[in-house]
């Protein structure tokens, strides 16, 4: 079962790097819509996700697909308001904003090896 999830995620992270690259690279493929689309909506709810770790695994998920429409819908008003639009800047916007995130989950995170344990026992 772990092997399998392992599996999916490796999977899951190609296409969304592959539809990346195509959007930002501008290559007409018949996948183009997919994994691009694929990207935007898996790369800014996996970061949020990613941050709620802790948290109950059914919330966190709906939390992560409400920010990643968030996200997206917020980035199209503004890029639209201010008469910028671009699908390759959207794309390197949501690059970068996931890419922030993971650097603060890192940073927020640790190796693991700093956390001690809290409670009764640790006074």
């Amino acid at each position: 079962m772990r092997t399998n999830r392992a599996v999916l995620r490796w999977v899951l992270v190609l296409a969304c790097a592959a539809g990346a690259v195509i959007a930002l690279a501008d290559i007409q493929t018949p996948a183009r819509p997919i994994l691009t689309a694929l990207f935007l909506l898996v790369v800014p709810g996996a970061s949020v996700v990613g941050l709620l770790r802790d948290r109950d695994p059914l919330a966190a998920l709906t939390v992560g697909a409400a920010a990643s429409l968030v996200i997206n819908v917020l980035l199209a008003e503004a890029m639209l308001m201010f008469n910028a639009w671009s699908p390759r800047a959207g794309v390197a916007t949501v690059a970068v904003l996931g890419g922030f995130m993971w650097v603060l989950r890192s940073l927020y995170r640790g190796n693991g090896s700093a956390h001690t344990e809290q409670g009764a026992g640790s006074r």
